[in-house]
């Protein structure tokens, strides 16, 4: 069994000002709770942990206090983290040796492109082994390494004679997901089609895409408890609503696998909000008036609510 999760965005500030420490303080201590009645063989953390690729000391000290505390809580638990394209991937990758001490294995830097370049054995890099399955843990990457993901897999493949569940991880867009909340342009998002993250997994953890689905399953995406047969792709989606457009519930991914080419089974956990986002006026229309708006927001807080207001 593992836990997956993604997009944590540590550090984040909204408009410069609204600060989300607390609200990351609510999602971890669910997490902690839910890794403390599973007892997963592996967490995994399929990038962006970072809103950005230098955050300040007091966000590096809440990410350390956070792991920290999860490793306390399930020290049997593997912990495998891999870099997004909000995080350095250099700077992940220098703390990377330390928290192997812990039970965590952090991948930050990805494979060099061409391999007739790289140095024997920096596979080791990114296959993760436990009695449970393999781990292949791959971070985020500018281009194409359609050739490299399968040559890890097909050496994990080479390995398994006990059939033992293989896990992929990564972090990019593939085609078909559904990007709905990004505050981007659909044409500037470049997609990757899912053959290119190679063949021989039973499950991939992917990050980057924030509503939690997985692919090809599109009624599923807020299903309690799915039942697949191997290979699945899927999002877990991200820790917190990150922007005001992100109208869907978040929440954890608890997989279940039964070994490799079995079944998949994923339960999600609903990521209880400490603050919601809230869009006036409620019926979708729009003020005419700044007076307007100010007795609605006024009524709106006397009936108790509490929250971001678009």
């Amino acid at each position: 069994e593992l836990i997956h999760i993604a997009d944590l965005h540590l550090g984040q500030v909204l408009y410069q000002h609204y600060d989300r420490k607390r609200e990351h303080n609510a999602f971890f201590a669910q997490l902690e709770e839910l890794c403390r009645s599973e007892r997963p063989d592996a967490l995994l953390v399929s990038g962006d942990l970072f809103d950005i690729q230098q955050p300040s000391a007091s966000v590096k000290e809440a990410f350390t206090g956070y792991f920290v505390s999860l490793c306390k809580a399930c020290s049997d638990m593997k912990i495998v983290i891999i870099a997004g394209n909000h995080d350095s991937a250099t700077r992940l990758q220098a703390d990377s040796k330390i928290w192997r001490f812990a039970n965590v294995h952090m991948v930050g830097i990805p494979p060099a492109v061409d391999l007739s370049s790289a140095e024997p054995g920096w596979e080791e890099e990114f296959i993760i082994r436990s009695a449970a399955g393999y781990i292949v843990a791959v971070p985020y990457v500018a281009g194409n390494r359609k050739e490299i993901i399968q040559h890890l897999l097909d050496i994990v493949k080479a390995e398994n004679v006990g059939n033992l569940p293989v896990v992929l991880m990564g972090h990019l867009a593939v085609t078909g997901s559904d990007t709905t909340g990004h505050n981007f342009e659909h044409g500037t998002l470049r997609t990757l089609p899912l053959e290119d993250m190679g063949s021989g997994y039973d499950y991939l953890a992917l990050g980057h895409i924030h509503k939690p689905q997985t692919i090809g399953y599109p009624q599923d995406s807020m299903a309690k408890e799915v039942n697949y047969s191997s290979p699945v792709a899927r999002y877990s989606g991200s820790a917190l609503h990150v922007s005001c457009d992100e109208k869907y519930p978040h929440t954890i991914s608890v997989v279940e696998l039964d070994g490799h080419q079995g079944n998949v089974k994923i339960r999600q956990q609903r990521i209880e909000e400490l603050l919601h986002f809230y869009e006036l006026p409620l019926d979708g229309g729009a003020y005419g008036l700044a007076d307007d708006a100010i007795s609605d927001i006024a009524r709106f807080v006397d009936g108790g609510k509490n929250g971001y207001i678009r």
